[in-house]
């Protein structure tokens, strides 16, 4: 077997895998609660952060003496 084909039947396997649980997941109330619990956990704790970091870029890029003093502290 080739490295392409290793590759192939290894992703159809995992996308199998995912399709499979997906669909217990979705037809189990407890696992669907569970899930949604946890996505709406997960965004609500690294989207702010993602976002407030981008600003913060954003920022830092808009002003080159906020640039300028950055480079100089070493941050």
């Amino acid at each position: 077997m080739t490295s392409d084909n290793a590759r192939m039947v290894a992703d159809v396997v995992l996308v199998s895998a995912g399709v499979a649980a997906a669909y217990v997941i979705l037809t189990t109330p407890s696992l669907r609660r569970l899930a949604f619990r946890a996505a709406r956990l997960w965004l609500g704790a690294s989207l702010p952060v993602y976002l407030a970091d981008q600003a913060h870029q954003a920022w830092v890029a808009s002003d080159p003496s906020i640039r300028a003093h950055r480079e100089a502290v070493g941050g």
